[in-house]
């Protein structure tokens, strides 16, 4: 069996390198289910892609999925995104937490396993990535500084709901500007008295070039920053008037351009909740 499995390595390699508990990295993927084809999506990715594509992975340890109904992705901002088009692309969202330090070995896990998961017909087809990338955790902004949950507990603490930021700056130097901007001014004020938790700021990295072909390259890997507001509340009960107000404030700074601002609700695992809502 060892031959097979090469096992008497699984001692050396656990012997070795960082294994601390914080967020290093996030895989979060945006995927658009076919029309017609929303039920055997979830239910490919509930009992099969969840676990064999992304949770059994080394290094890969808290993964939550998250649904946009109907009504939720109306309430999507901007208009004219340039993350998904229409904006309302995109009705389910996979966030997951890799180690500080592993997104190298993570990554030629990843590889491996999904070029094994489509060889045997284990990727389901009819879906399209609207925003998929790896992201290196830049900073984490907390309502209530030490006393709640922390960045690495936020995946399986039950939050109500989160919301997907992306900002685009003009430039690398404008970019840095805007991450300090959000860590030390922005997200402090906002997130006071507010039903947001925290914030995990990300910024996305390129994904290698033995990527599976059905996802697209990272765009604004300089330029980008990806935020995660984790809610106490449903996002539907705090929209207007708090994150209907988030590109105006980005804008006014001249720091970047609010480009996809969508609130999801969790999915419940293991079933089929929220599936007749998307349409």
């Amino acid at each position: 069996m060892s031959e097979e499995t090469r096992d008497e390595v699984y001692a050396e390699l656990a012997a070795v390198g960082p294994y601390g508990v914080r967020p290093g990295h996030a895989l979060i993927t945006m995927v658009e289910p076919h029309p017609g084809h929303e039920y055997a999506y979830n239910r490919w990715y509930e009992d099969d892609h969840y676990y064999a594509g992304a949770m059994a992975m080394p290094w890969m340890y808290a993964g939550r999925r998250w649904v946009a109904t109907r009504d939720l992705q109306l309430l999507r901002l901007p208009e004219k995104s340039a993350v998904a088009q229409p904006v309302t692309a995109g009705c389910y969202l996979s966030t997951y937490w890799v180690t500080e330090g592993r997104y190298d070995e993570h990554m030629k896990w990843t590889v491996g396993i999904n070029k094994r998961l489509n060889r045997d017909g284990r990727v389901y087809q009819d879906r399209t990535h609207v925003f998929t990338a790896f992201q290196d955790h830049e900073a984490t902004v907390y309502r209530d500084g030490a006393a709640g949950p922390r960045d690495f507990h936020a995946l399986d603490h039950p939050y109500a709901g989160l919301v997907l930021e992306v900002i685009d700056a003009e430039s690398p130097q404008t970019c840095a500007e805007l991450l300090e901007w959000l860590r030390s001014r922005h997200l402090p004020e906002r997130l006071a008295g507010s039903s947001s938790a925290l914030v995990t700021i990300f910024r996305p990295t390129p994904l290698p070039g033995d990527r599976m072909t059905y996802v697209k390259q990272v765009e604004g890997v300089d330029t980008r920053l990806t935020l995660l507001w984790f809610l106490e509340a449903d996002p539907r009960d705090c929209w207007e008037g708090y994150f209907t107000e988030l590109d105006t404030a980005v804008a006014e700074a001249g720091l970047g351009k609010v480009e996809l601002l969508a609130p999801f609700v969790p999915t419940v695992p293991g079933t089929d909740r929220y599936v007749d809502r998307l349409r």
